[in-house]
């Protein structure tokens, strides 16, 4: 029996216009209803999905969300925190080292800001065309507090740009990081212990829900490991292969109501 259901946002709830069908909306409510948890499921921070958490209805006592790609567990009404996993002054500074070598500008984000350290000549990140919900800082890596926690560090730059540098990273940050694309521009960077996966187990072992009783929804690289830890996991028909390859079930297409398809088939009809 499905408990839960934790759905990625972009090209998984949202069709390509950015918008939640009634269809869709209609599902859930239904599942809600039912007595299964809704959990947008995002590498966003809880400001950023506001709007779509007000559409559902997702903002009662008992409503939470996993943001910042898993590094984050919050209820959503409060912003309560259950679960948080960050990075340190130490490893920004490492990052940032990186993002130089490569010539790739690089910004990073705590639950308030967006920080803009200063970029390679000639190449600015592309993140403030993505970031509308937080605010932007002009930062100076040196200055930053000792004790400063940061959710997570990224890339964003053309997609031709970004992909000859993830070539060019060194195997121990992949080892020492989480580090995934999110988007074809923008490259993730968190704690090692840090995905949606472990994300949903901190929340599952909160509420007392296995994963055997959650169905996920994901499309991209930064949903692979919460489609792998459900019972039930579900790439939409738009998902990489990756994510194809390790879902039990391949639904529709963002465009075509993918999640309101499966949620209907095996949740609200089952």
């Amino acid at each position: 029996m499905i408990k839960l259901i934790a759905i990625d946002l972009d090209g998984t709830l949202l069709n390509n216009e950015k918008k939640i069908t009634d269809r869709t909306k209609d599902a859930l409510k239904k599942a809600k209803n039912q007595g299964v948890k809704i959990v947008l499921c995002t590498g966003r921070p809880l400001l950023g999905m506001v709007q779509y958490l007000d559409e559902l209805n997702l903002r009662e006592d008992e409503d939470y969300g996993i943001t910042y790609n898993g590094g984050l567990v919050q209820r959503t009404k409060t912003g309560e925190v259950i679960s948080e996993i960050t990075m340190s002054k130490k490893d920004i500074e490492s990052l940032y080292e990186l993002s130089q070598t490569l010539e790739v500008p690089m910004n990073f984000i705590d639950l308030e800001r967006v920080y803009s350290p200063a970029p390679p000549n000639g190449k600015p990140s592309l993140y403030g065309e993505i970031m509308k919900a937080l605010p932007f800082v002009t930062s100076d890596i040196r200055s930053l507090p000792e004790d400063i926690k940061i959710n997570k560090a990224l890339f964003c730059i053309d997609q031709p740009i970004l992909d000859a540098a993830i070539n060019k990273i060194p195997c121990s940050f992949f080892e020492n990081y989480t580090m995934m694309k999110s988007r074809p521009v923008l490259l993730e960077i968190m704690n090692k212990n840090v995905d949606k996966g472990k994300g949903l187990q901190a929340l599952g072992q909160h509420l007392g829900i296995k994963q055997e009783e959650m169905m996920t929804f994901g499309d991209e690289e930064n949903d692979l490991a919460m489609i792998e830890y459900a019972g039930w996991g579900v790439a939409m028909g738009n998902a990489i292969d990756k994510v194809k390859d390790a879902a039990q079930f391949i639904t529709l297409t963002n465009e075509e109501n993918g999640v309101a398809y499966a949620v209907e088939k095996f949740v609200i009809n089952k």
